[in-house]
């Protein structure tokens, strides 16, 4: 027969295991919605450039980077050793074909970068960063001898606007007249391209 406080002694310990799991319960719902709440604050809207809070906490933005360029892709260059992207501007990707006038596909992408390397031929560009996008690259406006490398590649055809203030749409409405580039066919847009394929 069980004694009156081996029974207590039992219901204790249920109640204690119960607590516990009741604790455990708890602190994972409220990790959970602390991780949540912010990974929603740092995570841009599509387009939208930002801060990660690693960099912002260890140091600001340079002022500016300088130094000659190595292509990466049609959007994106090495300076000195920091990854840029070319803010407010989106190249097709490397692997990305598109269709010429006589339906006829070809490699937009590396054919954008090409051009890219052409033109900057190896010499100095200065770059102002603007922020950070969500692969931690910095996003910047680059020039050489004084003209924008951004609006150059929109204006000529190798990449379109980028995000939600459209600071290159005349560029694109000229390239897209004059049938430049990318225009000068069909081609899907660089980001609808990343969903589908990768």
């Amino acid at each position: 027969m069980t004694h009156w406080t081996d029974r207590r002694r039992i219901a204790d310990d249920r109640i204690a295991r119960a607590n516990f799991r009741a604790l455990v319960i708890v602190l994972v719902l409220i990790g959970g919605t602390g991780y949540a709440v912010y990974h929603q604050q740092t995570m841009p809207k599509p387009g939208e450039r930002f801060l990660t809070p690693h960099w912002h906490w260890r140091t600001a933005l340079p002022s500016a980077i300088v130094g000659r360029a190595r292509v990466i892709d049609g959007d994106t260059i090495g300076v000195s050793g920091i990854r840029i992207r070319l803010d407010g501007i989106d190249a097709p990707e490397t692997d990305q074909t598109c269709v010429d006038a006589g339906r006829q596909p070809w490699p937009c992408g590396r054919t954008a970068a090409r051009e890219l390397n052409v033109h900057l031929g190896g010499r100095e560009l200065s770059c102002a960063p603007t922020g950070i996008d969500r692969h931690r690259r910095m996003l910047a406006v680059c020039r050489l001898s004084g003209t924008d490398i951004n609006a150059w590649m929109v204006r000529q055809g190798w990449a379109v606007v980028y995000g939600h203030d459209g600071t290159y749409q005349s560029e694109q409405d000229e390239a897209r007249a004059g049938r430049r580039g990318i225009w000068a066919g069909t081609f899907v847009l660089p980001a609808e391209w990343r969903r589908r394929y990768r």
